[in-house]
């Protein structure tokens, strides 16, 4: 059970810790922190991107989020950068949090402050391992999801536990999208980790070896992996598509003019054994109504 919001911030005194994270997901956490008085004393996350047709600069969200609150960050390319490691040092941390950072980091960061790392994994480990925890328990069509906080050691998501929530889901809403469902078990994971911080510095929690006998994992998402056929079984059809509701959007092609396109599915819904395609957007088209595109293009999908 959770504790209140005044003991945890009691408790959390005086606890340098640096955070590392990039996307939404971990934006989410930080909120999730921060309302339980929790803030990082410096954040790392990956550097700007191009990004757009006019390939903008752009930085990464948790970047936004450190710049709206006052925090400092750090933005290596490479985390064995001698630079990075020595800036990090200079902040006397007692602690690193990880939450959806996007690369392993080596044991020469690890090392560095006294009550280890721990990360925010959206999974029950052991279970669902790597990059695409989320999108792939939609596309096994597995219920028991939930997050966990877990030591980080050498190898992917292969720490111990420190502590797990399952988040339940009622079944007339599974299978949810993605990224509805990320954002769930962020914000789960956040107020976990508001719990797990206070608790775990003053040693209360102890950390447990997973089974790894009942490890699984996921792979790294590819964009040929949201291609579809709708004459393929419409339940898994529709798993994929809520499964890459963000990116890379599920897909077919139809045929038109003798050419090939390719028709991201936005929208659709499945019940009675029926998958109803609502809304798409062709390829170099702005999305639209499928019956709309239906009745334009007559085209034969595959």
């Amino acid at each position: 059970m959770f504790q209140t919001t005044e003991c945890i911030m009691k408790a959390s005194e005086n606890i340098p810790f640096a955070f590392f994270g990039t996307p939404e997901f971990a934006v989410i956490v930080l909120d999730e922190l921060e309302r339980a008085g929790l803030l990082p004393a410096i954040i790392v996350t990956a550097p700007d991107r191009s990004k757009g047709r006019g390939l903008k600069l752009t930085p990464p969200p948790v970047k936004v989020w450190a710049d709206i609150h006052g925090i400092s960050t750090l933005q290596p390319k490479k985390l064995n950068d001698p630079g990075f490691l020595s800036k990090l040092k200079t902040y006397d941390l007692e602690l690193f949090i990880v939450a959806a950072y996007g690369k392993i980091i080596p044991r020469t960061v690890t090392d560095v402050p006294k009550h280890g790392v721990l990360n925010v994994h959206p999974s029950l480990l052991p279970k669902y391992r790597g990059p695409s925890p989320v999108e792939t328990q939609i596309l096994s069509d597995d219920r028991n999801v939930g997050v966990t906080i877990m030591q980080i050691d050498e190898e992917m998501d292969h720490g111990p536990v420190v502590q797990n929530e399952k988040v339940k889901i009622k079944n007339e809403e599974w299978p949810l999208r993605a990224s509805t469902l990320a954002k769930i078990l962020a914000h789960t994971g956040g107020k976990l980790l508001a719990d797990t911080i206070p608790r775990w510095v003053a040693g209360e929690i102890a950390a447990v070896q997973q089974d790894h006998n009942e490890a699984t994992y996921c792979k790294l998402i590819k964009k040929e992996d949201a291609h579809i056929d709708l004459n393929d079984n419409p339940y898994q059809n529709f798993l994929t598509i809520q499964a890459y509701d963000a990116w890379p959007k599920a897909y077919f092609f139809a045929e038109k003019n003798g050419k090939k396109v390719r028709v991201k599915i936005t929208d659709a819904n499945y019940r009675d054994g029926k998958l109803t395609i609502k809304k798409v957007i062709p390829e170099g088209k702005h999305e639209m109504d499928y019956e709309s595109f239906l009745r334009r293009n007559e085209p034969t999908s595959q």
